[in-house]
C-alpha cells in the first residue's frame, strides 16, 4: 500500500512535468493556437509588393452582337437603359442591338444623348436618366465616350446617396473606393481604340478645371464586351485614324509605366490598391502583341474603310492595350492630353459630326509621344528600344542613350504617313498657353506618377514646349 502511494506520487509529478513542457512547447502554428500572432511585415512597406489582373469577358466574332438580347436574357433582365449617342443612333450597330433585345423580347429604354468627349455635366444627365429608370442591366452601344457614360451612370444608380465627386479621382474629388455592387453591363464596342469594354475606368471633362479627370475602380468594368470587329466598318478615317493613336499609346505608356513594385504607397487594404498599378509581367505581354499588331494593320485600317481584316485586327488589339493599360496604367502622355482636349479652343477635328469644338482623345495623346518618350527612356531603355523595334526601326545597332530619339523619330515617320497636325500649334495652341496646361496636368497624379521618370512642372513645360511642333 505505501509504495502504491508512492508510485501515485511519482506519477503525478511527472505528469504535471509533462503538461509543464506541453504547455512550454505548444505548437503555435495558426491552426493550434489561440495565441498566434501575424507579423505586419506587408503593413510597412513603403512601396507595393503585388499586382492583380482584372478583365471583363470578351467575347470576339463577326455577327456577334445578334446574341445581346440572349444574355440579357440569360442573367434575367427586364429592364434594361441601352445608352448611345445622336450619331450612332441611326447607324447599323445600335439597330443590330435593338434587333437582338426585341426578338429576345427584353424591354429597354434608349438614351441617345451621350456626349461625344462627355462632361460632367453630360455624366449627371446621363446619371439623373438612369437613376429614374429602375434599370436592372445597361448596354453601352459606342465608343469610349458611351462605354464610359454608362459605366458612371450604373456606378451611380447603385449608390443613390452618393455624391458626384465621392467617386472621381483625387485631388479634383475624393476618390472613394465602391462599395456597392453594380447591375450588369454590357459594352458594345464601336470604335477601335479606347478599350473601355475592357476596364473600370470612366474618362470625362472636369468643366470647372477645364480639364479631364476620371474614375477608376474594378467595380466598373463591363460584365461582358461583345467585339464585333463589323461594326468598325462604319468608322470614318480619321476617327479610325484617333482611335488607333489610343491603342497606340496606350500600349507604349503601360509597357514603360513605372513597375509595379516601385509604386508607392503599399495598400493597407488590397481594396485600396489602384487599377492603375504599374507595368507588370502580364500587362506586358498585351502590350506588346497589340502595339505588333498596330505596326502591322493600323495604316491599312485607316486607308481603306472596307478593309475588314485591317479593322478586325485593331479592334482586337484595341481589347489587347485595353486589357494591358487596365491594369498596368498609362503615363505623361495621357496626363498631359487631358487638359490639351479639356482647353480646346476653335479646332474641331475632320469626320466628327458635333456641334462644339473637339480636339479627340486620341489625338490629344499622340502628340506628345515623341516628346515625352524622349523623356522617359533614360529610366528603361531597353523597353524603349524594343517598342521602337515594335514599329519597325532597326535597332541592331543602337546604343542605350539613343533610346529616346529612336523610339521618337519612329513616332513622328508614323504620324506623318497618317497626316497627323504637325504638334500643338496646330490644333490651337501656342507657348502662351503653356501654364495653363501645366496647371491642367498636375491633378492628373493618378497617371503622371506612372512615368519612369519623376517630372516637376518645369519638365512638363518643356515637353509642352517641344511638342509645339513635331516634325
Amino acid at each position: 500500500m505505501q509504495n502504491l502511494c508512492k508510485s501515485n506520487v511519482v506519477v503525478h509529478k511527472l505528469s504535471c512535468c509533462l503538461i509543464s513542457v506541453s504547455m512550454t512547447n505548444r505548437c503555435r502554428c495558426p491552426a493550434h493556437s489561440h495565441a498566434y500572432t501575424a507579423t505586419a511585415e506587408a503593413s510597412k512597406r513603403q512601396t507595393d509588393y503585388a499586382f492583380e489582373m482584372a478583365c471583363s469577358n470578351i467575347r470576339y466574332g463577326e455577327g456577334v452582337t445578334q446574341e445581346i438580347g440572349m444574355d440579357l436574357q440569360n442573367i434575367g433582365a427586364r429592364n434594361v437603359c441601352v445608352m448611345t449617342d445622336k450619331n450612332l443612333s441611326r447607324l447599323p450597330p445600335v439597330r443590330a442591338v435593338l434587333d437582338s433585345l426585341v426578338s429576345s423580347k427584353i424591354n429597354f429604354k434608349l438614351y441617345d444623348d451621350v456626349r461625344v468627349e462627355p462632361t460632367d455635366t453630360s455624366f449627371k444627365n446621363a446619371i439623373a436618366f438612369a437613376r429614374s429608370g429602375g434599370f436592372d442591366a445597361y448596354v453601352a452601344v459606342g465608343g469610349g465616350s458611351v462605354m464610359d457614360t454608362c459605366k458612371a451612370s450604373n456606378l451611380y444608380s447603385a449608390s443613390p446617396d452618393a455624391d458626384f465627386l465621392d467617386f472621381v479621382n483625387a485631388p479634383i474629388g475624393k476618390g472613394m473606393p465602391v462599395t456597392a455592387t453594380l447591375k450588369p453591363l454590357i459594352a458594345v464596342p464601336t470604335t477601335a481604340g479606347t478599350g473601355s469594354e475592357t476596364t473600370g475606368v470612366a474618362i470625362f471633362d472636369y468643366e470647372p478645371l477645364k480639364a479631364k479627370t476620371g474614375i477608376a475602380s474594378r467595380a466598373m468594368k463591363p460584365t461582358l464586351g461583345l467585339v464585333d470587329p463589323l461594326h468598325t466598318l462604319h468608322m470614318p478615317r480619321r476617327v479610325c485614324a484617333n482611335s488607333g493613336f489610343d491603342v497606340l499609346c496606350h500600349a507604349l505608356e503601360s509597357y514603360t509605366a513605372l513597375p509595379y513594385h516601385q509604386r508607392a504607397p503599399c495598400p493597407s487594404n488590397p481594396i485600396n490598391r489602384p487599377a492603375y498599378q504599374g507595368s507588370n509581367p502580364i500587362s506586358d505581354v498585351w502590350s506588346i502583341h497589340a502595339l505588333k499588331i498596330v505596326a502591322k494593320y493600323m495604316k491599312r485600317a485607316v486607308r481603306q474603310q472596307d478593309d475588314l481584316e485591317a479593322r478586325s485586327s485593331m479592334h482586337l488589339a484595341s481589347v489587347f492595350a485595353g486589357i494591358g493599360f487596365g491594369n498596368a496604367g498609362v503615363h505623361l502622355c495621357h496626363g498631359m492630353s487631358y487638359p490639351i482636349a479639356g482647353m480646346v479652343k476653335n479646332y474641331r477635328a475632320k469626320d466628327y459630326n458635333v456641334d462644339h469644338p473637339i480636339l479627340p482623345h486620341g489625338l490629344s495623346v499622340v502628340l506628345t509621344s515623341p516628346a515625352v518618350f524622349t523623356f522617359t527612356a533614360a529610366m528603361c531603355p531597353e523597353r524603349h528600344l524594343e517598342l521602337a523595334s515594335c514599329l519597325g526601326a532597326d535597332v541592331s545597332q543602337a546604343k542605350r542613350a539613343d533610346a529616346g530619339s529612336i523610339l521618337a523619330d519612329t513616332l513622328r515617320a508614323l504620324l506623318f504617313d497618317l497626316n497627323v497636325e504637325d504638334g500643338l500649334s496646330a490644333v490651337g495652341y501656342s507657348s502662351q498657353d503653356i501654364p495653363a496646361l501645366v496647371k491642367g496636368t498636375l491633378p492628373q497624379e493618378r497617371v503622371t506618377k506612372l512615368s519612369p521618370r519623376p517630372q516637376n512642372e518645369e519638365d512638363l513645360a518643356a515637353l509642352f514646349e517641344a511638342s509645339m511642333r513635331i516634325y
